[in-house]
């Protein structure tokens, strides 16, 4: 059975163990006998994290969703800032087959 924290109104914050199925129902406090609901207590490792750090996966959650861009630019700088490929050099048999010279001979010509 796991401990849940409840809180008393009177005497605060105290822990109980309490099986599963039962984890939400109010529990009797240990001083005064009166009925406390159960809390949730914030994480301490999120307390102690660094701001920056907090920062940072709050921002990532939010881009969860959207797609990466990469290297990609903006239309506002002009395109794409990457050299245009170089044409593969295609030349033709006698017979019609297509060949690559010094491209890629290990290549199956289609």
């Amino acid at each position: 059975m796991p401990v849940y924290d409840y809180k008393c109104p009177a005497h605060g914050l105290f822990h109980e163990l309490v099986a599963m199925d039962a984890s939400g129902d109010t529990q009797p406090c240990p001083e005064c006998g009166d009925l406390a609901p159960r809390v949730l207590l914030v994480s301490p490792g999120l307390l102690d994290m660094a701001p920056e750090r907090r920062q940072a996966m709050d921002r990532n959650e939010r881009a969860a969703h959207e797609p990466r861009h990469g290297n990609h630019a903006s239309e506002q700088d002009g395109g794409c800032r990457h050299r245009p490929r170089d044409k593969p050099r295609l030349f033709y048999t006698a017979d019609g087959h297509k060949t690559f010279p010094s491209a890629r001979p290990w290549m199956i010509s289609h």
